[in-house]
């Protein structure tokens, strides 16, 4: 098994949900849905993301979609126009997730 980004077999989809971030995790084959379920968890996540989400981190599973999503509490400064953040609406979230290395 190699070290690879998830961006050369995922993609992603992220926004805003009041102060949290939502950000949905996409792959093509069974397989590599089994895998993200494996190494994409709560704790691998919110060890991802450390320096922005605050709150806790929620995992959805959407089996028929191959895809994972990911609700990020706490981690937009207040969300929208509250926030003094660059990106106050988590369109770069979903962007960061993809630089994440697994084992495939």
């Amino acid at each position: 098994m190699a070290k690879v980004k998830l961006s050369s077999f995922a993609f992603a989809r992220s926004g805003d949900k009041g102060d949290g971030s939502n950000v949905g995790i996409f792959v093509k084959t069974r397989a590599d849905y089994e895998l993200i379920k494996k190494v994409l968890t709560v704790d691998a996540v919110k060890r991802h993301f450390h320096g922005i989400c605050k709150g806790t981190v929620t995992r959805y599973e959407a089996e028929n979609m191959l895809a994972l999503n990911f609700l990020l509490r706490d981690s937009l400064g207040g969300g929208g126009s509250e926030s003094l953040k660059t990106d106050a609406q988590g369109k770069t979230h979903g962007l960061a997730l993809l630089e994440m290395e697994v084992e495939r």
